[in-house]
């Protein structure tokens, strides 16, 4: 099963600074049959204006991955963490027992953001902040993985049984990633128009899959490509 969320049908909100999308239940925005995807609770689609963010609050039990579009985000916490994720790169904050922190674009531009929450597959710990860079040219053609709990070398460590993955596919190419039976796949082209098993799947629209061993993607035009695998 492979289900189109359209971009234009998702849930958002537009707070000047902020514009966002929601593909599940978030803030304001309610919908019971999108409470989440398995363990994937959370994936925004938001654009920060340039000098304006998110100030410091609180996070407990989840896993928080951020993929940076466009421009960059400046985070800092109570663990006295602090760094600067660029377009393409990724970080995580694992809240555990609890964390304050903040995320600002320091940037002339708009800064352009996935924000992922997986719920962890258990709960406290020591919070802990990480942030890596992904060359493009590093995952073209293919999925490399970002994040994961499965002890993937070179990606970010999560709390979680899931993976979170790239790919960046030039215009005609294919690359597919096995799904094994019981996982939750949910895939966003960031950019660039796909077809997901025949499905076509816009830009910034969401892929729900389930029920599939084999996912095969197919660039129609140069894709950028963020795909979680999640219990």
């Amino acid at each position: 099963m492979i289900e189109r969320r359209p971009f234009a049908e998702l849930g958002g909100a537009d707070e000047g600074w902020l514009k966002t999308r929601f593909h599940f239940s978030f803030a304001g925005y309610r919908d019971p049959e999108r409470m989440h995807w398995g363990a994937l609770r959370v994936w925004n689609d938001d654009e920060i204006a340039p000098g304006a963010g998110f100030p410091p609050h609180p996070h407990a039990d989840m896993e928080i991955i951020t993929y940076v579009r466009e421009g960059a985000v400046t985070h800092r916490d109570s663990l006295g963490n602090e760094g600067r994720t660029e377009a393409g790169d990724v970080q995580v904050m694992s809240a555990g027992s609890g964390v304050r922190h903040s995320e600002y674009n320091r940037e002339p531009g708009t800064t352009s953001l996935f924000q992922i929450w997986i719920l962890p597959d258990r709960t406290g710990g020591t919070p802990a902040w990480s942030s890596k860079p992904f060359p493009k040219a590093d995952r073209s053609g293919h999925f490399v993985v970002l994040a994961s709990g499965n002890g993937d070398e070179d990606a970010l460590p999560i709390r979680a049984d899931a993976r979170v993955l790239g790919a960046s596919l030039p215009a005609g190419q294919t690359a597919e990633y096995r799904l094994a039976p019981g996982r939750h796949g949910y895939l966003v082209p960031a950019g660039g128009a796909i077809e997901v098993n025949g499905v076509r799947i816009g830009p910034r629209d969401g892929a729900a899959i389930e029920d599939v061993a084999v996912v095969k993607v197919t660039a129609l035009e140069d894709a950028e490509i963020v795909m979680v695998d999640a219990a």
